[in-house]
């Protein structure tokens, strides 16, 4: 796995120790507010989902980053790409997406962290379109999305959920940002 670095950011990969941080921000119940029904996750749903991350960089060649801030090496949470196995209809499909700790909100850090994942993607993956999945009422993701030059391609609803989401797609064309990686 890489480690990619940006202005402000590192994506790098996940280590034993993350799991505390990991967890604080799977129980933030506005941070889940939007994440399939809403519910937070406990300790060890959060410790099963850092080792679903690993097992995904090893099958896939591709997966979710932990983002730190660089000037402090702060754990704020996660960005990258994954297979989105819960909306089966996108299938076969690579998603770009991101989870950070509320208090991280407001700084740009989601689309600094998403767009270098996403052009890493379609960089050094050789990827030729990426989706991006929202609820329909999660306003600060369809801005992230818009600024990485994703666009609108329709809504459903997760099966088992009832979540009415926003699917939206990018080719290597209409995204922006750029990143450098080590």
């Amino acid at each position: 796995m890489r480690t990619l670095e940006t202005d402000r950011l590192t994506l790098r990969g996940w280590r034993d120790d993350d799991l505390d941080v990991l967890a604080a921000i799977n129980a933030d119940p506005e941070v889940m507010r939007y994440i399939l029904d809403g519910s937070v996750r406990d300790r060890e749903q959060s410790a099963e989902g850092l080792r679903k991350m690993r097992r995904d960089w090893a099958e896939n060649g591709f997966g979710l980053y932990a983002v730190e801030v660089r000037a402090t090496g702060e754990l704020i949470g996660w960005a990258g790409l994954a297979v989105p196995t819960f909306l089966p209809e996108v299938l076969p499909a690579v998603e770009i997406g991101w989870r950070l700790s509320r208090r991280s909100w407001g700084h740009g850090y989601a689309t600094e962290a998403a767009a270098a994942a996403l052009r890493h993607g379609f960089d050094e993956i050789g990827l030729d379109r990426v989706i991006s999945i929202r609820h329909v009422r999660n306003q600060r993701s369809a801005r992230v999305m818009e600024k990485l030059g994703l666009a609108y391609e329709f809504e459903t609803v997760v099966p088992g959920h009832d979540q009415p989401v926003a699917v939206h797609a990018a080719t290597p064309q209409t995204v922006s940002g750029t990143a450098t990686s080590s």
